[in-house]
């Protein structure tokens, strides 16, 4: 059958003129590119609309991830890697233990540490503002991207201050960015089934909005995978599209592939590979305000990453170094990857790599080697 033929046949042909006009697409037209089993014209549509926007140039960063700790006060269903304290399992990190991860990553010449953790049931606010002044202090080459939007709520709780006042301690204390993480899927039903002791769809959408009005970036994500509708799949890219057309602050949107493993709802399975290929395209093409589209192949796998790129992502992520939360959840993926290994996958895929810092500034290849800096302790 001829591509034109399958083309129609799946619904896309209006889709595809529309996306050649430059106009944008509606919730209807994302149900329709969910509903398409025309996975080939799909990818390519979205990799048209990427490369009208980003060429074939495809960024990746050096990094390290710090999870400080997953001792948590929540429960919610889909997560493997909270704890609670006796759990077996469980961990925190000394603020020794984190100086020595930052300074293994200056040393190896990463330029970021994303760091995140469980909503800890003990520390005070204070430590958090402590931590990154202390990383900071002694490795200020090191944009510092940190706590997710349900982190920031919780310490602004703790703290007895409101998101902005919170927000613009951390960022004087040597916050950069805030990662995506947190959303899971924007929409009441999902939140009440999985995880109503979380905050509310609302309220991450407000926490994001509140970092942008002072100038700082962010991620947005989407968990897909597992009791979700396409519909609110949907959703959930339309309220991060309109709160874009607002603020202008997302960077990047990652799709995250569930892993069920070690949760409440193990028997619900994993997705496979035609689906993060999917929620790679269906978002590019939706998210016509977003800059950057990035495969998180820490889920997904270096195969299907690479696939991506040439189906809508922009992004591989990068080095990692040392990833908990998925791999408790069962990932088998690597966590970590060579420098080189990024670009030998972005490569492969007909792609020209390049090093960005985490608010897409390209950084000159390959990187001068760093100076070996003694770490003091934190005491």
């Amino acid at each position: 059958m001829a591509p034109e033929i399958l083309i129609d046949k799946s619904g896309l042909l209006e889709i595809r003129r529309r996306v050649e006009r430059e106009e944008r697409l509606t919730a209807e037209d994302g149900l329709a590119l969910y509903a398409t089993h025309d996975i080939a014209a799909l990818g390519e549509l979205a990799d048209f609309a990427n490369r009208r926007m980003n060429g074939l140039r495809v960024g990746y960063n050096v990094n390290r991830h710090i999870n400080y700790s997953n001792l948590c006060k929540l429960s919610c269903m889909f997560c493997a890697y909270a704890k609670k304290r006796g759990d077996e399992g469980g961990y925190e990190f000394s603020m020794d233990e984190i100086l020595e991860r930052a300074r293994e990553a200056y040393e190896a010449g990463a330029d970021e540490l994303h760091i995140v953790g469980g909503l800890h049931p003990d520390y005070p606010y204070a430590y958090y503002p402590e931590m990154l002044r202390a990383i900071k202090s002694r490795y200020p080459e090191l944009h510092l991207k940190g706590f997710t939007a349900v982190e920031i709520d919780y310490f602004a709780e703790l703290a007895g201050k409101s998101h902005e006042a919170v927000l613009e301690e951390l960022v004087e204390a040597g916050l950069g960015s805030l990662p995506g993480g947190g959303a899971e899927i924007l929409t009441d039903r999902v939140w009440k089934k999985l995880y109503r002791d979380k905050m509310g769809p609302d309220k991450w959408i407000d926490v994001h909005r509140r970092a942008h009005s002072i100038g700082v970036k962010s991620n947005a994500t989407m968990l897909h995978g597992h009791i979700e509708r396409d519909d609110e799949k949907v959703t959930h890219m339309l309220r991060i599209r309109e709160l874009q057309d607002e603020t202008h602050g997302f960077m990047t949107f990652i799709p995250l592939r569930f892993h069920p493993e070690n949760t409440n709802i193990a028997q619900l399975g994993i997705v496979h590979g035609v689906s993060s290929v999917r929620e790679i395209a269906v978002s590019r093409l939706l998210l016509d305000n977003m800059p950057h589209i990035k495969t998180y192949w820490i889920m997904t796998s270096l195969e299907v990453s690479q696939i991506c790129l040439t189906m809508g992502a922009d992004d591989m992520d990068g080095t990692v170094v040392e990833e908990k939360i998925t791999h408790m959840a069962g990932a088998t993926t690597p966590e970590n990857v060579s420098e080189a290994d990024l670009r030998r996958v972005i490569e492969g895929a007909g792609r020209i790599p390049y090093r960005r810092d985490t608010v897409y500034n390209e950084i000159p290849y390959p990187a001068p080697a760093r100076t070996p800096r003694p770490v003091a302790s934190a005491i």
